[in-house]
């Protein structure tokens, strides 16, 4: 990875030349504590209906957790996946005071909108 193109993923930038990864880390990077997002939010924000693809960007994840690939969840506020483990996504965003409803995270209150 080309230092440059990381400084742009950590700021939340999308460039040109960047790879899908990479635009959905940049994406992600925009999630602020105690916010999450969706996968298929993600998808959209990169023009495409592709949430897996997003799902398998945020598995690869290098920058984490300054990449915080923890604040995304499914669109009906599941926790689905984490390459740590769904235990540990829980644990995380419950410290960061992400509220849940019937063991899903209440996006009613916490979900963001993202924003180019």
């Amino acid at each position: 990875m080309k230092p440059k193109t990381e400084a742009e993923i950590l700021a939340g930038r999308i460039v040109k030349g960047m790879t899908f990864n990479e635009q959905a880390w940049a994406v992600c990077a925009r999630v602020p504590k105690g916010k999450v997002t969706t996968y298929a939010a993600i998808a959209r924000e990169l023009g495409t209906q592709a949430y897996r693809a997003v799902g398998n960007a945020m598995n690869k994840n290098p920058y984490a957790p300054r990449v915080p690939c923890h604040r995304v969840v499914g669109s009906d506020g599941s926790l689905t996946g984490f390459a740590a483990g769904v235990d540990k996504k829980k644990r995380l965003l419950r410290a960061e005071g992400v509220p849940f409803v019937n063991g899903r995270v209440d996006l009613a209150k916490c979900a963001m909108t993202l924003v180019v």
